[in-house]
């Protein structure tokens, strides 16, 4: 009975957890180049009471065994980095990845690169592209400086930053965005701040401009929404409540059996 009560316990926990997998994924719905999260679960050790092939009386071997499992756990969370759908902005340096990669920013509180698909890119006060931060002044890399004469702005799709200045009709090249891709974008710790950093799991970051190397090209004007599906979390959420009034319903009924037996030994 106390096996029981234990095992049903486990899938409590483990759909707790789930919950709040999938309700970090709802809160995120709008989240700029936010990638939801998927719980992996699996079964726990099993109590081998008879292992199969053991031979009978007859000397047969038998085709089964018999153990019993002793509950659930969560494998691990799983990203998915899939695209997201990109909405026009019109603004010239908001910049959507269409495809594979990543920005790197400069993080001086961590003094590292960290990496982030948010593209809501914006100058600060000597001109330098930034990540749009009410926070944190996070410099892009490699860096870019806008000059203070400049009329407009264009970033090609292959990450070519060009701009106008009065008394020239051209476009100027002041600089070149480059992406990081990594063999293994699951591995990367989440950090927030729609910020990720890099990870054994991940490998190290490949470097290249837009559209080169396997890397995903830029669009001008656009930011990546989030991917999460809310009516496919919605799905799940419930199919979540139910299991875990399930269990919940499985330790209710083990802890009255427990009981039971408890009062039945006293005669």
């Amino acid at each position: 009975m106390i096996r029981a009560l234990n095992t049903a316990a486990t899938g409590m926990q483990a759909q707790s957890f789930n919950l709040d997998v999938i309700a970090n994924n709802l809160a995120n719905a709008d989240t700029t180049a936010f990638k939801n999260s998927r719980a992996n679960f699996e079964d726990t050790y099993y109590e081998q009471v008879r292992l199969p092939g053991q031979e009978d009386s007859q000397g047969q071997r038998t085709a089964v065994g018999q153990s019993v499992g002793l509950g659930t756990r969560i494998q691990s969370t799983q990203l998915d980095f899939s695209q997201g759908a990109l909405k026009a902005t019109e603004r010239p340096l908001d910049l959507a990845i269409e495809g594979p990669g990543f920005f790197q920013v400069q993080d001086n509180n961590r003094n590292q690169i960290v990496y982030t698909r948010a593209g809501n890119i914006t100058r600060n006060a000597e001109g330098v592209l930034v990540i749009a931060s009410a926070d944190i002044g996070r410099l892009l890399e490699p860096s870019i400086t806008i000059p203070q004469d400049a009329t407009n702005i264009s970033v090609s799709a292959d990450g070519v930053v060009s701009v106008l200045q009065p008394g020239n009709p051209d476009l100027q090249q002041i600089g070149q965005l480059q992406l990081a891709r990594f063999i293994n974008p699951e591995g990367l710790i989440q950090l927030g701040d729609n910020l990720y950093s890099q990870s054994s799991a991940s490998g190290t970051p490949i470097v290249a401009n837009p559209g080169q190397d396997g890397m995903g090209t830029v669009q001008s004007g656009f930011l990546e929404q989030s991917n999460v599906e809310p009516v496919t979390e919605l799905v799940g959420l419930i199919r979540t409540q139910r299991a875990f009034e399930l269990a919940s319903q499985a330790v209710q009924v083990a802890d009255e059996a427990l009981s039971l037996v408890a009062n039945l030994r006293r005669f």
